[in-house]
């Protein structure tokens, strides 16, 4: 056993490879991939806000969706981009040769995710009006709308027509015109265009005027693998920007044999800025204000409770008791399930085959690898979070409880082939 620990010393364990690439496509550490639930019926949320939650699991669904379409990129025999080396005799460059042309689908399916997110706050901002005021004729109705102002000066424009035109509960010194406010981008002193609200804005008015948001390959972390830092925040980061072909994205003397990892990515301009930050990143931020914040606060005029919307529940067919099945949704989102997909299939999985399959007395590699592929990809994630055992190993006791995990391992896999057979 002491070359198995050999080699993980040397190459990291599987759990470092899984931190890294959830820190990478999350810019957070990794979400529990457990399915959680909601316990409480939500009693914050009144009858006539139900509707929401079938708007936020749509939205939810779409994101889902981009992420299923964006794994099905990534996963193409060339990756989304193609390298070639060139040389001058001194130094060896790694070129970009060719880059996988992005399905028109998936612009606009962002599109139709950011709309339907942009629908859950004007529909919650209509359906409380309703409530207070009853049935509004046309002219008040079109009236009411969800506004996203960068100034003070241009949300108090906006107010003041409103407390003169609009419907009852819309008046200047309302509790709903006090929630209303305290979601605006202006509420971000200094940079309101960062504001999700703001985003959200500028996405849905540039798809449905001009053209859906712009997506392209990004490379923003190349790294050696021999000089790996200690850390995810220590990679030498790339400016966030679209990859071009012929670009040098990595240098190395000639003769120099460089191990590199690279982490390809897609990202989506921002409309009217030169910002492109990462597609996915950019639909769970958003999604989760949404959801987390500005519809609670404009149902209950307050924080937002402590149970949470949750991010789907099942809107394909009809529910007896809506409050019920909303209650027992997901917390999981399309972000978190397209994160888990693509470390099992990236890391967990790989990783599980090779430290399984070299381990003595492990079926062969072909059969370890069946073992790996029927695995859910929450289990396989799972799994692969066990061998957080090989880290810091310091004692007899650390190596002997390392050995363990991969004993457990190796007689799951043995167990599933025994089975099979």
């Amino acid at each position: 056993m002491s070359n198995l620990l050999a080699h993980w010393r040397l190459r990291r364990t599987v759990n470092d490879r899984l931190a890294n690439t959830a820190q990478w496509h999350t810019g957070r550490t990794m979400p529990s991939h457990r399915i959680s639930s909601v316990t409480t019926n939500l009693a914050w949320l009144p009858d006539h806000h139900l509707p929401v939650a079938a708007t936020l699991a749509h939205a939810d669904d779409l994101i889902g969706q981009v992420g299923e379409l964006l794994f099905a990129c990534q996963s193409e025999s060339d990756g989304l981009f193609e390298l070639r080396e060139e040389s001058d005799g001194v130094v060896n460059r790694a070129v970009v040769a060719s880059l996988t042309p992005i399905p028109r689908k998936l612009p606009m399916l962002v599109a139709d995710a950011l709309v339907a997110l942009r629908g859950a706050l004007e529909h919650t901002l209509f359906a409380e009006i309703v409530h207070r005021d009853g049935a509004l004729g046309e002219r008040v109705a079109k009236l009411v709308e969800m506004p996203a102002r960068s100034t003070r000066a241009d949300f108090d424009e906006w107010k003041e027509r409103r407390d003169r035109k609009g419907p009852p509960s819309l008046s200047a010194s309302g509790d709903l015109m006090c929630s209303i406010e305290s979601l605006q981008p202006f509420q971000r002193v200094k940079s309101p265009a960062d504001h999700p609200l703001a985003r959200l804005a500028s996405y849905t008015n540039h798809a449905k005027h001009r053209t859906p948001a712009v997506a392209a390959v990004m490379l923003p972390v190349v790294y050696r693998e021999d000089q790996l830092p200690k850390s995810f925040a220590d990679l030498p980061q790339r400016d966030e920007r679209p990859l071009h072909i012929g670009e040098v994205v990595f240098e190395s003397p000639v003769g120099d044999i460089v191990p590199l990892t690279l982490h390809p990515t897609v990202g989506l301009n921002r409309p009217g800025t030169d910002l492109w930050p990462v597609l996915m990143h950019e639909l769970r931020d958003i999604a989760e204000w949404v959801r987390m914040q500005a519809v609670p606060r404009l149902i209950t005029g307050g924080d937002p409770p402590t149970d949470a919307l949750p991010a789907s529940f099942d809107i394909s067919v009809g529910h007896d008791d809506e409050r019920r099945a909303i209650a027992e949704g997901s917390h999981t989102t399309g972000f978190d399930r397209q994160l888990t997909h693509l470390t099992a299939a990236k890391t967990a999985r790989p990783g599980l085959i090779e430290i399984v399959g070299m381990t003595p007395g492990a079926p062969s590699l072909d059969l370890v690898r069946r073992w790996a592929d029927h695995l859910t990809d929450e289990q396989a994630v799972e799994k692969a979070e066990r061998l957080e055992a090989f880290r810091n190993i310091a004692t007899a006791a650390d190596q002997a409880r390392a050995m363990g995990v991969v004993d457990g391992l190796l007689r799951e896999a043995q167990e599933f082939v025994d089975e099979e057979a």
